[in-house]
């Protein structure tokens, strides 16, 4: 039998679930760094709408207590956004890439001669 008085009760596990909500914020921040750490754009992109899900009806000052949790899920935030900076990067390298080979190809077929598109011998 519990010593706490009913009302504390409802109180601690309305804190807990509360303090649930923030660790599902943190756990979340994690998804999405190991997706954008592993290229996973399209896995990433079903995510969009979550972290509104999430934060729906938080209350505008968090709880001391998940103070340590908002701070790492914002340091996974940032990393995060690193990471898509850096795929960025790695696309727009890729498409110069692309676009030089491309000229390449259509400088040395300008020099090839012309064959006739039918087949004379047919």
């Amino acid at each position: 039998m519990s010593t706490q008085p009913s009302g504390a009760r409802d109180d601690a596990d309305g804190a807990q679930a509360l303090l649930d909500r923030y660790e599902a914020i943190h756990a979340h921040a994690e998804l999405e760094l190991e997706l954008a750490g592993g290229g996973e754009i399209d896995r990433l992109a079903e995510l969009d709408g979550r972290w509104d899900e999430l934060i729906e009806g938080l209350p505008t000052q968090p709880p001391l207590a998940a103070a340590e949790l908002l701070h790492h899920a914002r340091l996974i935030h940032d990393r995060t956004h690193i990471e898509l900076e850096r795929l960025r990067e790695v696309l727009f390298a890729d498409m110069a890439t692309t676009t030089r080979s491309k000229r390449a190809a259509d400088g040395y077929a300008g020099q090839l001669p012309r064959r006739p598109r039918l087949d004379r011998s047919a």
